[in-house]
């Protein structure tokens, strides 16, 4: 890779589409610098799966740089490649799940949202790999392997969002789609020092999650820094006529300026979030993040909404989304027990066991929590917790089994911080904190009202500019092959 090619991939998603519009950069140009990147990286994360043939992609750009040279516009996203994660349908290329029996599922159209960033101007490349059926914040499967930790390939990448995270620490891609129902877009950009956007639910369109009640999950966007998640974000919101909760507000509003002035914000912060098991050097960071606003002129106090009851709502709601995927399987895969992983049978019968009293309690209960923070917002513009209450860990390990010697019951206990955050339907966005002693990355978790997701950006650009921590890049992006012996 020359120092020209090397300074392309680093440059922000802004710039890079602004340059391609502009003709001071063509789309071919920056094609061949990404493909540069994969193909000496990729290999060492496994973050990028079902990858179009490098002739494939310039095609595209090229396609792209002649429309630009007869006049065509072009879009926000104009020239940029895109892997989409590999729960979302790309025409063209298969929907694995990371299933291996749905390796061979290619997928006869976009869904929306990729249909979206398409017509935005961005160009699809390929998939990001995901754990099975996209379960566990750890991105691994039985079809493609395991994504690594750019900065420690020995531990995860987080998921379920892995390969996406990766991606964008390694200069692979500027942005990428991800997807978030207890953590998927937070903890991986955390363990990958990156940025991910939990949307207001509504604010971009489901297509797979439940239409009505007990919607968790939402498709969001990720990229190295705050600025171009607002860009990627301008591109995937907006109303759709399908989506029975979808927002009204035009996503051009995510476009613009993040400015904000510090001196009107008043921030709580929470290190363990009322009183969950939080390593000791993740606790510190957040701490830490409250000093930094404080400084900034913003007005800090330590506080946390009475979230007493999130956990049983979480597990409820989100096994019946997970017994809706087994009734398809039944029908898809009659053995699929006999191919899934043991974590993700045991979600799915627990959402078959479901009763309806169970999901009605989960229903009015949940209601009662969002009435109790609504309360808690109108006090605070944004609160600061972890991201994830542990420091990235060992690729081996399926799950965390312990936190400060605390025993997690199931997979999902020990990212309670983000799924309790989920019952609340609010925007909650993870920018880069800091890093523990041994340079794993920390995630910090700003958290707003329903609604507020801008106000979630403003105040994660404040933090990011105050901090750049997002700027320290892993060392694996600066290792160089060893020189062949003649």
């Amino acid at each position: 890779m020359t120092a020209v090619q090397a300074g392309l991939i680093w440059q922000s998603a802004r710039q890079l589409s602004q340059a391609i519009r502009a003709g001071t950069l063509s789309a071919a140009e920056l094609m061949t610098a990404a493909y540069d990147q994969i193909e000496r990286l990729n290999p060492k994360v496994n973050a990028i799966v079902n990858l179009l043939p490098r002739k494939e992609a310039l095609a595209a750009a090229w396609a792209q740089d002649q429309a630009r040279a007869r006049g065509e516009r072009g879009g926000p996203l104009s020239g940029l490649p895109l892997a989409v994660k590999d729960l979302e349908d790309a025409e063209g290329l298969p929907t694995t799940f990371g299933f291996r029996p749905f390796a061979g599922a290619v997928a006869k159209a976009d869904g929306e949202v990729t249909a979206r960033m398409r017509q935005a101007g961005a160009i699809v490349i390929g998939k990001t790999n995901v754990p099975e059926f996209g379960l566990g914040s750890n991105t691994f499967n039985a079809l493609f392997g395991a994504t690594r930790n750019p900065y420690d390939p020995k531990r995860t990448a987080g998921g379920s969002s892995g390969g996406a995270a990766a991606a964008l620490a390694t200069g692979m891609l500027a942005i990428a789609d991800g997807s978030d129902m207890g953590g998927s877009l937070r903890n991986p950009a955390a363990f990958c020092n990156v940025v991910g956007l939990r949307p207001s639910i509504g604010r971009v369109p489901e297509q797979r999650a439940f239409g009505w009640l007990g919607r968790l999950s939402t498709l969001g966007p990720m990229a190295r820094n705050v600025d171009d998640v607002a860009l990627l974000l301008s591109a995937q919101s907006g109303y759709c006529a399908t989506d029975p909760l979808s927002r009204m507000e035009l996503g051009a509003a995510f476009g613009g300026s993040l400015d904000c002035d510090p001196r009107s914000l008043r921030i709580a912060v929470s290190g363990d979030l009322g009183g969950l098991p939080v390593q000791p050097e993740v606790r510190e960071r957040i701490e830490q993040a409250g000093a930094v606003f404080a400084d900034l002129g913003a007005e800090v106090e330590e506080a946390c909404p009475n979230l007493d009851g999130a956990m049983a709502v979480f597990q409820a709601q989100r096994a019946a989304g997970l017994a809706v995927l087994g009734k398809q399987l039944e029908r898809q895969v009659p053995d699929w027990r006999q191919q899934a992983k043991d974590a993700a049978v045991w979600n799915i019968d627990k959402g078959l066991s479901l009763t309806a009293d169970e999901l009605i309690e989960a229903e009015l209960e949940r209601t009662q929590i969002y009435r109790r923070t609504a309360r808690f917002f109108e006090r605070y513009d944004a609160l600061l917790c972890p991201a994830a209450q542990v420091a990235p860990f060992p690729i081996g390990e399926e799950w965390v089994r312990e936190i400060n010697g605390q025993p997690m019951r199931t997979y999902i206990d020990w990212m309670a911080v983000c799924c309790a955050i989920t019952v609340l339907a609010a925007p909650a966005l993870s920018v880069p904190g800091g890093f523990t002693a041994d340079g794993l990355p920390v995630g910090l978790q700003i958290v707003a009202a329903p609604g507020q997701d801008l106000k979630a950006l403003q105040t994660g650009r404040l933090f990011e500019q105050a901090t750049g921590h997002g700027r320290i890049r892993p060392p694996i992006v600066e290792e160089r092959p060893a020189p062949q012996a003649e």
